[in-house]
């Protein structure tokens, strides 16, 4: 036999392959036994039913997309569509003064905050620490920002603290309503649901501040919109704050525009700016959580797509490094040179937003700005571009100007929407221009525990501090906040790895 065939039989993979092989062609002709003829002919009636009956059956695989498509909204469908502003609700504890999609859902609700008590241990420590010593009583805080598992821990450590908290959404698409159904039982008056219309949106705000009976002296904000509501409607008792802790540079923008006119009454903290927010929160919260807005409202592949960021801050960064990491080819738009140079360095390519807009297939807003996607643009994009927001405002895309007789919106799914030309081109536009990560998935707890510890300090240090400390102005605390509290990174870090031991980083005395 030549040596090749030689070489075949003595091989033993291909032995092994003949012999089952041989092996199969035997079993497949022994004849069926009595049972699994049976087996068959049940089989059969079984098929013959579901035909008759119109039934048709779907794979696993099937059925797992179509259940991920529907559960991307993360609905209440079993809710009806009655506004819960026309609804009276009452928690098992008899508290009345809330107002929000489902109090029964309070039971989901305080199993997500217990598993974000385990990603928040900078917070929980603080709260083990300072609980007994109450450095908040008397302090009235009513706050706005996202509601979430994560917004919950702070409200509770806030009260735990001796604080008084009533609570309103900053994004009428963030709430979680489980949250705010776990908050409302145990006794907290929070005014929120994921969905609200802009005049709900107000009315949560307003129901936060109006109460006769309770008047606040701190303001959390996320984005102004609260600080803005007091002063312009309630301008007594915005004389009458302690002071404000802002977190969003949009809100920031909006203070030091207060200052500037000579119209801000108390002293603000800047949250936004401080290094433990642009460093941590900014940065790796937006590179952990853009991805997965995308991925659940698209289901897009990254690798190979053109994308624009438009704006190379710490959230243009965290953006930029996730989608170049999927294989995305991205270029960014910067007016900033400090931050154009870093992304060049970056190996980005820097370019003009007019000179790529036609091409590119996703165009991500990271500014804070306002129109940094005009209609002009949005008029250029070519079909299936994909547009969403990463910055704070939701005034970055001009969607007012989609709203126009010409132009067809078609609800994909929630938070999805194509808007179609006359011509048939559409674009995809995410959550109506909203912040996306907050508003279409979640983000990392552990992140937003380094910001919710960072806005604690700052009522810790705004509300004890003597008078006169402050003037009428915004303030950015430094890194070493005097004797209470120790440094913040520094304190989190000792905190998450306690054999960690470096001379330059532990907290030293101070006097």
């Amino acid at each position: 036999m030549p040596w090749t065939k030689w070489w075949m039989y003595c091989n033993p993979g291909v032995c092994l392959t003949r012999f089952v092989l041989l092996v199969s062609k035997v079993i497949l002709s022994l004849p069926l036994s009595p049972q699994q003829i049976q087996f068959a002919d049940q089989q059969q009636d079984f098929n013959k039913r579901l035909s008759k009956t119109g039934r048709r059956s779907r794979s696993f695989s099937q059925s797992s997309t179509v259940n991920y498509n529907s559960a991307v909204s993360y609905t209440d469908c079993s809710e009806d569509a009655t506004s819960p502003r026309d609804r009276q609700q009452r928690s098992s504890k008899g508290h009345q003064d809330f107002c929000i999609k489902n109090i029964r859902q309070a039971g989901l609700g305080r199993r997500e905050i217990a598993i974000a008590e385990q990603e928040m241990p900078a917070l929980m420590a603080l709260r083990k620490r300072a609980e007994g010593e109450k450095p908040l009583a008397g302090a009235k805080v009513v706050g706005c920002t996202h509601i979430t598992a994560h917004t919950a821990v702070l409200m509770e450590t806030l009260s735990a603290l001796g604080a008084q908290c009533r609570w309103a959404a900053c994004n009428i698409y963030s709430t979680q309503n489980a949250a705010a159904a776990a908050l409302a039982e145990e006794g907290f008056p929070v005014f929120a649901w994921k969905g609200e219309s802009e005049d709900d949106f107000w009315w949560c705000i307003d129901h936060c501040v109006s109460l006769e009976a309770w008047q606040p002296n701190m303001i959390l904000d996320d984005g102004g919109d609260l600080t803005h509501w007091i002063d312009k409607k309630y301008p007594n008792i915005f004389k009458m704050m302690k002071g404000i802790v802002e977190e969003s540079v949009t809100g920031v923008h909006r203070l030091y525009q207060l200052s500037k006119a000579g119209r801000l009454c108390v002293p603000a903290m800047n949250i936004n700016d401080s290094v433990t927010k642009q460093k941590f929160d900014n940065l790796y919260c937006c590179r952990e959580s853009i991805l997965d807005g995308l991925k659940r409202l698209t289901d897009v592949m990254f690798g190979g797509k053109q994308v624009v960021v438009c704006g190379y801050g710490e959230v243009g960064k965290g953006c930029s490094a996730a989608l170049k990491a999927m294989g995305s080819i991205v270029y960014i738009t910067e007016v900033d040179p400090i931050c154009a140079l870093q992304a060049c360095m970056d190996c980005f390519r820097l370019v003009k937003l007019n000179d790529v807009i036609r091409q590119v297939d996703m165009v991500i807003t990271c500014t804070g700005n306002k129109n940094v996607v005009g209609r002009d643009y949005l008029d250029r994009m070519k079909n299936g571009c994909i547009v969403c927001n990463m910055g704070h405002s939701n005034t970055e895309i001009d969607v007012a100007s989609l709203r126009s007789p010409e132009l067809t919106w078609e609800r994909v799914r929630s938070q999805v929407d194509h808007v179609i030309w006359p011509d048939g081109k559409r674009i995809i536009l995410l959550a109506e221009g909203h912040l996306l990560n907050l508003s279409c998935s979640t983000v990392p707890t552990f992140i937003l525990s380094i910001t919710a510890t960072t806005q604690v300090y700052y009522f810790y240090n705004l509300y004890n501090a003597p008078e006169g400390r402050y003037n009428k102005d915004v303030y950015l605390l430094p890194k070493k906040m005097g004797k209470t509290p120790h440094y913040l990174p520094t304190a989190l870090l000792l905190r998450l790895w306690p054999d960690f031991t470096c001379q330059r980083l532990t907290p030293t005395s101070q006097s």
